[in-house]
């Protein structure tokens, strides 16, 4: 059975990252539904796997190049499931233990610096444990936590793919 190429894996996760930011503009532009801190960092993570498959889609790199771009996907997929999994588990809080809604987002990059900005949205608020919406049962950071493990199937498919035969050598 032949192997899909390289820059075919590169296209696959271009791909799937467009179709989650579209579908993640779809709920928030035409479904109304205001994504959270947590979501926008997700967002940015499905961003940076999708711009580093877009530059190896037309850089066409060899094995050194492959094995790199697919190791940044790899590190955004790890970073943005890191998020998806915190976010999914406070979801799952009892409505007693969830943390309070704090300032939005627009606020705390006006007054804070941006690693802190970072560290308060990563501990998360009341508006990150809300579920919204959901499809077979699974919410918003569920859906994508399973794209972003797709991502990192094929980043390390990438990374420890034998080279072809022809670049062997």
């Amino acid at each position: 059975m032949k192997l899909p190429t390289s820059r075919t894996l590169f296209l696959l996760v271009f791909l799937g990252a467009v179709t989650f930011m579209g579908i993640a503009l779809y709920m928030e532009h035409v479904m109304n539904l205001q994504p959270c801190p947590m979501c926008i960092l997700q967002r940015a993570m499905m961003i940076a796997a999708g711009l580093v498959a877009l530059v190896a889609v037309i850089h066409n790199p060899r094995i050194t190049g492959i094995r790199v771009y697919g190791g940044l996907i790899s590190l955004s997929a790890i970073i943005g499931a890191t998020i998806s999994i915190r976010h999914l588990w406070l979801q799952s809080l009892p409505a007693d233990q969830v943390p309070a809604c704090g300032p939005d987002l627009e606020y705390l990059l006006d007054v804070f610096p941006l690693t802190d900005v970072i560290m308060k949205i990563l501990s998360g608020d009341g508006t990150c444990a809300e579920v919204l919406w959901s499809l077979f049962g699974i919410s918003i950071p569920g859906w994508a936590l399973i794209g972003f493990a797709g991502f990192l199937a094929l980043g390390a498919a990438l990374i420890f793919r034998p080279p072809a035969p022809a670049a062997r050598g």
